[in-house]
């Protein structure tokens, strides 16, 4: 297995504490950046560095940063913590682990962008989480980390930890910010986008933990070596969430560009009780599902991805065997989608309870001719229509499914039963 970087030591006892973050060179990637860089320079440096978005959008973190106007005040930086896609699991264990990594990828990411105040907006289930990232903080302030002058300079930075209130709704940023400033999390129209007008209307950067985890390595080691791992245009180390039917479900880091196979039968320990693997979903429950003719052939980086017809997202990998019935599996991600839309849109609020509905009956024997095209009708009406991508986290699945897997809709419908019987 290659080297880990961000998970290196996640299952170190006490490795979420100041001591041990400090016994492994912690803090001097943030020392660095603001006694060495300008802030200009070090936006280049991640600019250069190839660092992507690892929150699902796969957007350059250094030309998100530029976008920022330089001469409004105040700014604000954001960190989503929100992890709430289902498949998705990687952030918690960098906020439960090795917290500090993520607090000092935020300080180097204010001083670039000149912000004194951040947020990190975390899942409200997330107790434990926010528990050690407060803790963190804490340390940080008593060492000067955080507060005013850090590291002898002039330059100040405040963090707050900000619990959400279990809405999947607040991931996405605009609803984030909403609910950061005290209202529910509807989505917000974009343009403008954040990085001109977003927290309390000022511009805002938001990135998700794993971004920001990736920063004080890339501070320490080098643009070049982040660039040495990974593909071309997909640099770096990516944490991959396995799990479904696999013998060894977790987190694997492993460079972008390595083949889904290798992940799902090197790390993972291969399709669970010797079955054949189905199909796999390589982004989080949103991304299209995949064939298993399609998985064999797919690296997993955000443009091979994207060419086989799905996302990356937020690298979760579920693995489906041959015993999964197509139709139910869609119609418990529908459930999820449909209870989690905040009902801001009509195509969306209506769409998702209107898939939701057609999935029941064809799951419970009772689907009509016409279903099929009833639902692909639905989502194209969702697509694109709403403000936020909630409609098209919920349409692309049912449309990748129907793609992929018409033949056992059609035989729902017609025999008013599953295709599997094993």
């Amino acid at each position: 297995m290659p080297e880990k970087t961000l998970l290196k030591h996640t299952d170190t006892p006490n490795s979420e504490t100041m001591d041990f973050y400090l016994s492994q060179k912690g803090y001097e990637a943030s020392r660095k950046a603001l006694t060495s860089y300008e802030p200009a320079k070090l936006i280049d440096e991640v600019k250069g560095s190839g660092l992507r978005g690892r929150g699902g959008a796969g957007f350059s973190t250094g030309m998100k940063w530029s976008f920022v106007p330089k001469d409004i005040f105040p700014k604000y930086l954001v960190c989503n913590a929100d992890e709430s896609e289902p498949g998705t699991f990687k952030d918690r264990a960098l906020i439960e682990r090795y917290p500090h990594s993520v607090i000092e990828g935020i300080i180097i990411a204010c001083w670039a962008v000149q912000i004194n105040s951040a947020f990190i907006y975390i899942r409200g289930e997330f107790t434990l989480g926010a528990k050690k990232l407060q803790k963190a903080i804490d340390e940080a302030y008593q060492k000067g980390f955080l507060g005013k002058n850090i590291f002898g300079s002039k330059f100040n930075l405040d963090i707050t930890v900000h619990r959400g209130a279990g809405a999947y709704i607040c991931g996405e940023e605009t609803g984030l910010l909403t609910s950061i400033e005290g209202y529910r999390g509807y989505p917000k129209i974009k343009p403008p986008f954040p990085a001109i007008q977003g927290l309390f209307a000022k511009p805002t950067v938001i990135n998700n933990v794993e971004t920001l985890a990736n920063l004080p390595y890339i501070l320490n080691n080098g643009a070049q070596w982040f660039k040495s791992m990974g593909t071309e245009k997909s640099p770096g180390p990516k944490i991959f969430c396995v799990s479904g039917h696999v013998n060894k479900p977790g987190l694997y880091e492993l460079p972008l560009g390595t083949p889904c196979m290798e992940i799902i039968n090197n790390y993972g320990g291969g399709v669970w009780k010797n079955r054949k693997l189905k199909a796999v979903i390589p982004g989080g429950s949103s991304a299209p599902v995949l064939t298993a003719a399609q998985a064999e052939k797919l690296n997993m980086d955000y443009e091979a991805v994207a060419a086989a017809g799905s996302m990356l997202g937020s690298g979760g990998l579920i693995v489906m065997d041959e015993t999964v019935c197509m139709v139910n599996a869609l119609y418990n991600l529908i459930r999820f989608y449909h209870h989690e839309s905040c009902g801001q849109c009509t195509p969306c609020r209506y769409g998702t309870g209107w898939l939701d509905k057609i999935l029941h009956r064809m799951e419970h024997g009772n689907g009509k001719q016409g279903d099929i095209e009833l639902m692909l009708n639905i989502c194209d009406n969702m697509r694109g229509k709403t403000i936020c991508v909630l409609a098209d986290a919920a349409a692309m699945p049912v449309q990748s499914f129907i793609k992929n897997f018409r033949d056992e809709f059609e035989y729902h419908i017609k025999e008013h039963k599953c295709t599997v019987t094993i």
